[in-house]
């Protein structure tokens, strides 16, 4: 399919290639100078900054506090819990020559905190007064990236990482939950997609955990995408880390610890999920620009055109609106509606001197077949708040719908190899990791969760025939 420079191989022919165009020429992101890095650029920064904003303000309401640790682990803490370190050592980076001498201990970039943290509980942790111990840090990680996709696999990445102790099991399940509740929430209301909350099978967990919980979203290829995940850890690091607090009838105890973390994975998430083969569609709430204006004028019309389109501007933006005013004089109004519809804006308004004295505006929508519609320029802050609503809405119903009909409940073998060959399967299993394995290496799906809302069932595996292990389905899908 012929396309100018700013276009995209279209999905259904490429979606790797569409994916890895259109964030660069989207100007998200680009590749950085060292292999698997990535340089978030200012547009897909600002994505991050919804997403951060609205996640950073649930965590504080559900009492939580921001601390920072440091970027450098000590080798040794990584150690003290034998299952993390070895579920870890293939993606570590580690630093063995610092100041011109090699170093006694080498250090290693944190690819996840909960050892240096778990350090630090030690320290401030003596009496049940002093649990729960809520924390959360916005930071960047290093995990070493042999197979790189921007977003969505990079050595280097964004995100916020959650770390709690509690009195008892009970206490850390709760937390868990909470905090997958919130992801699902910031998922499905912010990002508008719809995802599947549910616990991954033993071969699936995060090292070190009793147990873990994901959740699962569907994107445009059929493929499951992993949005946020939430640990319970047991008393694993406490047990290595001597986190212990003294009951109220004086005895020592050992703290039971979470963990749980979102990344920038989750801008990989909403262009997979919305995007068309035009480029972006954003949902308005991670939206740099909601509305983007574009004057429509030349010569002694520009003048009084540009004054009524920054007058607008002045009033979406004292109503709540992310507007952005297109006047660049040296491109055409045809060039900035294609590239605003390749970088996802929401809505557009065209003003031209014959809208400007019907006292209207043309609204055109980032999706929709009804093209474009005049507006009354008096009450276009209400009007554009309530099309970017209904737009938001929109996105999280076509989503919803799409991953609804490639999720399918199978009974057999060839059901499921049909099933995940274009989507999600449902399927009963043994929970063996062998079997996982064999399920993998013929289909390439993998067990993505056992979703907490499904009902009760009970059979023989899809794959091997021995009982299922978990009594309800798993879903099982390709991932990336």
């Amino acid at each position: 399919m012929a396309r100018d420079e700013r276009g995209v191989t279209p999905q259904s022919e490429d979606f790797s290639s569409w994916y890895n165009e259109l964030v660069t020429k989207a100007q998200l992101v680009e590749r950085g100078p060292a292999k698997g890095t990535m340089v978030i650029r200012p547009y897909g920064y600002r994505v991050w900054e919804l997403i951060q904003a609205e996640l950073d303000r649930r965590i504080k309401d559900t009492g939580h506090e921001n601390a920072y640790f440091p970027l450098f682990i000590p080798e040794s803490y990584l150690k003290r819990e034998a299952e993390h370190v070895e579920g870890f050592s293939p993606e570590l980076a580690v630093v063995t020559h610092a100041g011109g001498k090699e170093l006694e201990e080498p250090l290693i970039v944190r690819p996840t905190s909960e050892t240096v943290v778990g350090e630090m509980m030690a320290k401030w942790i003596s009496s049940y007064r002093d649990l729960p111990l809520l924390l959360n840090q916005w930071a960047n990680v290093v995990r070493w990236e042999l197979r790189p996709r921007l977003f969505l696999r990079t050595t280097e990445f964004l995100w916020q990482e959650g770390h709690t102790a509690h009195d008892g099991a009970a206490d850390a399940m709760r937390e868990t939950m909470q905090m997958l509740d919130v992801y699902t929430e910031v998922a499905r209301d912010i990002a508008a997609i719809p995802v599947v909350p549910g616990e991954k099978t033993p071969g699936e967990r995060f090292a070190g955990a009793v147990q873990t919980f994901s959740i699962e979203g569907m994107v445009r290829d059929g493929k499951a995408l992993q949005a946020g995940t939430s640990h319970y850890l047991g008393t694993n690091f406490a047990k290595a880390f001597g986190i212990e607090f003294s009951n109220d009838a004086g005895r020592l105890e050992l703290c039971h610890t979470t963990s749980w973390g979102m990344s920038t994975r989750m801008i990989g998430g909403v262009i997979m999920t919305h995007g068309d083969d035009k480029g972006l569609v954003l949902p308005p709430k991670l939206a740099p620009h909601q509305v983007v204006i574009v004057p429509i004028a030349r010569g002694d019309q520009g003048g009084a055109v540009l004054d009524a389109v920054r007058a607008l501007a002045a009033r979406l933006k004292d109503a709540g609106i992310r507007v952005h005013v297109d006047d660049r004089p040296q491109v055409s109004p045809g060039f900035k509606f294609n590239e605003w519809e390749l970088r996802g804006v929401p809505l557009r308004l065209e003003i031209g001197p014959r809208d400007l004295a019907a006292g209207t505006a043309l609204l055109a929508k980032r999706l929709g077949d009804e093209g474009k519609v005049a507006i009354s320029l008096d009450d276009a802050a209400s009007t554009l708040a309530a099309a970017l609503e209904d737009f938001q809405q929109f996105l999280l119903r076509r989503a919803t719908d799409f991953r609804e009909s490639r999720t399918f409940t199978v009974d057999s073998w060839a059901e499921f190899t049909e099933a995940v060959s274009i989507g999600w399967a449902r399927a009963l299993h043994c929970g063996q990791p062998e079997c996982e394995n064999e399920i993998k290496a013929e289909t390439a799906a993998t067990p993505r969760c056992i979703p907490i809302a499904a009902p009760a069932e009970s059979g023989d595996c899809i794959r091997c025939g021995m009982p299922s292990a978990y009594g309800k389905r798993v879903l099982f899908g390709r991932a990336y």
